[in-house]
């Protein structure tokens, strides 16, 4: 039972949450460009006013881990450190991708579709071109195919259709989509960016089960060696 500031920058998308108890108090999102840098810090200010939350309430910071933009992920999770060091408190790490995977589970609840052992969920984060980073997960958000960049092709997943159902989501999901157009069990939830709003009960279970990063050595899942690109991007 805990009160989490959780930050998301691994995609385009810069997004900060409160929670108490799993529950959202407060969001802020913006999807207008890589403006982690310049919003992250007032977003942490204004969900913090809008929950009418005391800086000395807030007993963890959660941090999207990876994978996804080197830069983004270097500001939320530099951004992260300092905080849980001004108010001495823990760092929980949270999977973008299981995330995105929780995001979808909570839609098809609210829908009353309830999922089972033969649905997986697959969350993509473009990684230019084909690629993407992904991962599946069962209705339980337990890891059937690890973390990986791959290269879609209209066969990746053929041996997970035989007797599954998968939900695609994330910023990588669709330019895949023309790929699996004619597979039956492919379903696509294109509306579901990487947002703080997604952590949150994540967060929540991982603070119970004190699963705690070290603050001095904790890095984010980059998953790829960063290159650099152009100036004016931004990987």
């Amino acid at each position: 039972m805990a009160t989490i500031l959780c930050i998301e920058t691994s995609t385009n998308v810069c997004s900060v949450a409160l929670s108490r108890d799993g529950h959202l108090l407060a969001v802020r999102d913006i999807s207008e460009g890589y403006l982690h840098a310049e919003k992250l810090l007032p977003f942490v200010l204004e969900v913090i006013s809008e929950s009418a939350v005391q800086k000395k309430e807030i007993q963890a910071v959660a941090v999207s881990s990876g994978p996804g933009s080197y830069t983004g992920l270097r500001i939320g999770v530099s951004t992260a450190k300092g905080l849980c060091y001004a108010l001495d408190i823990p760092l929980v790490s949270i999977s973008t991708l299981q995330a995105l995977a929780w995001k979808v589970k909570q839609d098809l609840m609210l829908k009353e579709l309830n999922p089972t052992e033969s649905v997986l969920f697959c969350p993509m984060i473009d990684a230019r071109r084909m690629e993407v980073y992904t991962a599946l997960y069962d209705s339980n958000l337990k890891e059937v195919m690890k973390v990986s960049a791959e290269v879609m092709e209209p066969t990746t997943f053929a041996d997970y259709f035989k007797s599954h159902t998968i939900y695609f989501t994330g910023d990588g999901a669709d330019k895949c989509k023309a790929l699996f157009a004619e597979q039956k069990k492919a379903a696509f939830d294109l509306q579901s960016p990487a947002t703080a709003s997604a952590m949150c009960a994540l967060a929540e279970n991982a603070y119970i089960k004190g699963h705690f990063e070290n603050l001095a050595l904790f890095e984010p899942f980059y998953l790829k060696e960063y290159k650099a690109g152009k100036s004016g991007s931004v990987d």
